[in-house]
């Protein structure tokens, strides 16, 4: 049960990044990497265990890039703007540093 808990978490998490980071620049950018860096490290916290992390971690990975492509009708959440693209590369980052950081 805490697998699917930490994957709904990510997966919460990907979708409250996808839809706050281009809000109020920059400052919704770094709230959500910080959302980021905080929600996943406590995921670790909480229940222990990395590999709970890792789960979470690759659910937020999956919600980002996938609202990273075309839509339907190809419309597109994540913009290659230079928000965009720092809430891809940056979140990555934040993700490896929640993994790492001991519980």
């Amino acid at each position: 049960m805490r697998k699917l808990y930490a994957i709904v978490i990510g997966a919460g998490l990907g979708a409250g990044s996808v839809f706050l980071h281009s809000s109020l620049v920059p400052f919704g950018l770094i709230f959500v990497l910080l959302a980021t860096l905080i929600g996943i490290w406590s995921i670790g916290r909480l229940w222990g265990g990395r590999t709970l992390k890792i789960l979470a971690a690759v659910a937020w990975t999956f919600v980002v890039l996938r609202a990273g492509f075309p839509g339907i009708n190809e419309e597109y959440l994540i913009e290659g703007s230079s928000i965009g693209i720092s809430l891809i590369n940056l979140g990555f980052l934040a993700l490896i540093i929640a993994i790492l950081l001991p519980a």
